[in-house]
């Protein structure tokens, strides 16, 4: 069994509140989720209007897929015009 976990550092421009943060935050992990059938959440920096951390996990059996899958969600996130990525990492377990 492979775990994979996904952490992604934002930075959204654009976001004047916690309104508008979590709407587009919330919009990018329903995305994922529906697309990928992943687990994320919010992870850090939830008080902050412009910065977000993002984490996804992928469970398999096959470390390839595992990774093909969570780069394909950070392939997602780099899409979404509303926001910047400042860092990404995965880590397997």
């Amino acid at each position: 069994m492979v775990i994979g976990v996904l952490r992604i550092e934002l930075f959204i421009p654009e976001s004047g509140s916690l309104k508008t943060k979590r709407f587009a935050i919330k919009s990018i992990k329903d995305r994922l989720r529906s697309r990928y059938n992943i687990s994320v959440a919010e992870v850090d920096n939830t008080d902050k209007w412009q910065r977000a951390s993002i984490g996804v996990a992928a469970v398999s059996n096959d470390a390839t897929f595992t990774e093909s899958v969570l780069r394909k969600a950070l392939d997602l996130v780099y899409g979404d015009h509303r926001v910047e990525v400042i860092d990404s990492r995965i880590d397997y377990y």
